[in-house]
């Protein structure tokens, strides 16, 4: 078992807490947006309580750790390690009762190219715990308004872990994800269960539109953040989102195989 000491200090070599790559720029840059509520950071979170920009401030130094001096405006921000692992004791804690009770469970990324392989491994122990993994949808077309203008993307499923992607196969043939802040792919997900009188998910699993796109509608919803995503901040304040991790999303896909292994031990799914 990976104890907590050395979850800490991983987070901290492999840059996943302490100081991070996101910069502050983009941290109040999206802080702003969100105030103005801007669909683009709301990743499907409409907020019942008025956030300006220094309430979120105060709410992302107390979640995340960044710094809550509104004089820092540049260089680099911080999450706190020790509120990282604190939000990953709370996610395995509604990993573990979702595989007691086996409930159906939907889990899906924006993050494919970094957090794949961390879903993958949740999806494979909570398929084997019993709990129905679902992949509704799969194939659907899903309009998404990105910088580049609306993009057609297809809603596919890897190991039971969904994502979109751009239609047509790639030039090996591999299934590539696409980066998504979206809410619609959740959204088309529920649609397709609920149409084909097959079970909802009652925990959703994920990130970005993921995350807050299922919790908005009322299902539970647990997930990663990074500190330019102050929506599942947001949502676990008001209670639509249950556990909102914080930590740095971008960093290589191996640095998050450690907490993996942390997360199913105490979520006792290890295999």
């Amino acid at each position: 078992m990976l104890s907590t000491g050395a979850l800490r200090a991983h987070l901290l070599a492999a840059g996943l807490a302490g100081r991070v790559a996101t910069s502050r720029e983009e941290n109040l840059r999206s802080y702003r947006l969100f105030a103005a509520r801007d669909p683009r950071v709301l990743l499907g979170l409409d907020p019942a309580w008025v956030w300006d920009e220094a309430g979120l401030l105060r709410l992302m130094a107390d979640k995340c750790g960044v710094s809550g001096d509104p004089a820092h405006r540049s260089g680099p921000d911080v999450i706190d390690p020790e509120r990282t692992v604190r939000g990953l004791d709370a996610f395995a804690a509604r990993l573990g009762a979702a595989a007691a009770r086996r409930v159906p469970v939907l889990l899906g990324t924006g993050h494919p190219h970094r957090l794949l392989g961390f879903y993958v491994a949740l999806a494979d122990a909570l398929s084997a715990a019993g709990c129905l993994v679902l992949t509704p949808a799969q194939g659907r077309c899903v309009d998404t308004t990105t910088r580049f203008g609306v993009r057609t993307y297809l809603l596919d499923y890897v190991r039971g872990v969904a994502l979109v992607r751009e239609p047509g196969p790639s030039g090996d043939g591999r299934v590539r994800g696409a980066h998504s802040h979206s809410p619609l792919p959740v959204r088309a997900a529920l649609e397709s269960a609920a149409d084909c009188g097959g079970p909802l998910p009652e925990l959703v699993v994920g990130d970005h539109g993921w995350v807050c796109g299922a919790g908005q509608l009322g299902i539970e919803a647990i997930g990663l953040a990074d500190t330019d995503d102050p929506a599942l901040f947001v949502g676990e304040a008001e209670g639509q989102v249950s556990v909102a991790v914080p930590l740095d999303d971008g960093v290589r896909s191996a640095s998050y195989l450690p907490l993996t292994r942390y997360v199913l031990n105490r979520a006792c799914l290890s295999r």
